[in-house]
């Protein structure tokens, strides 16, 4: 077993009537289970991801970035910057040069879609990136407010996952090394010192202490696609145990099967294997 964390829990605000518990504490997974096949395009030469790369100038945003960090903080900053956030308008398809056009008429969107520009525009300039979900402990039973979504993307040069969420444009970083979202969490129960850094260099202290504010409650069970790929027919998807989806769960935790007490989880395989879920896409 692999123990993240103190045993004394975090507690961030009150608890709300409907929405979910702000009480964190220390998570567990288990080192081993076994391996899943992620499937990340070769965007080179793919229309799509061609087109999204050259109409939103992405070559540009990069051309300064020396490192996959460099690179992933840039388009961090730069999704950022697209539209202001909205949690309730939902675009018309769910890929990031819809996502973007509608933005430019004027719409605004929710974290869904940060995730989803972040990780099209990192795997159209040929990094390997994932839309990651997050979901409270009480995902089950609460009325509102039971997930967020971000990003994660693979850095070469430092062998590992990092998160970053593009609503907040943030990347969590200690001792300076990038976090992934377990990692991050991990961090937060244990007070760590962690820096949360954009291209422009850490955030204030007042923008940390608001996505504090936020993010714990989220960081209990996480989940990723096993195919990333834009464009593709849902029955070309790769899965897995008939499945699209992986989910880490907490080593003790119920395995979700409902969001948000009436919308059904069916389409995840569920894991308590850190290895299995944070694996070096191939």
């Amino acid at each position: 077993m692999l123990s993240l964390g103190f045993s004394s829990c975090y507690t961030v605000g009150k608890l709300l009537v409907g929405l979910p518990d702000r009480k964190v504490g220390p998570l567990t997974f288990t080192d081993i289970d076994r391996d899943y096949h992620f499937v990340f395009p070769d965007t080179s030469e793919m229309p799509y991801y061609r087109q999204l790369r050259q109409e939103h100038h992405l070559n540009e945003v990069i051309k300064d970035s020396r490192t996959d960090r460099e690179k992933a903080l840039a388009i961090l900053s730069w999704t950022h910057q697209q539209w202001k956030h909205n949690g309730s308008n939902q675009p018309s398809k769910s890929d990031a040069i819809t996502i973007l056009k509608e933005a430019q008429s004027g719409m605004k969107f929710r974290c869904v879609e940060y995730g989803i520009v972040s990780t099209d525009a990192l795997l159209a300039v040929g990094m390997k990136a994932r839309v990651l979900g997050l979901e409270t402990r009480d995902v089950e039973t609460v009325k509102s407010s039971a997930g967020h979504v971000l990003a994660e993307v693979w850095l070469r040069e430092e062998n590992k996952w990092a998160m970053i969420d593009g609503q907040f444009n943030v990347m969590p970083i200690l001792n300076g090394v990038p976090l992934n979202a377990v990692e991050f969490q991990r961090a937060i129960i244990d007070k760590k010192d962690f820096k949360l850094v954009n291209s422009q260099g850490e955030v204030s202290a007042k923008a940390k202490r608001s996505y504090l504010n936020f993010v714990p409650p989220y960081l209990y069970y996480f989940d990723v696609e096993f195919d990333v790929r834009q464009n593709i027919a849902k029955a070309d998807l790769h899965k897995e145990d008939g499945k699209t989806s992986l989910m880490l769960v907490p080593v003790g935790a119920n395995n979700p099967t409902v969001f948000q007490r009436k919308y059904p989880m069916n389409r995840h395989v569920y894991t308590h294997s850190l290895q299995s879920f944070y694996a070096q896409p191939k």
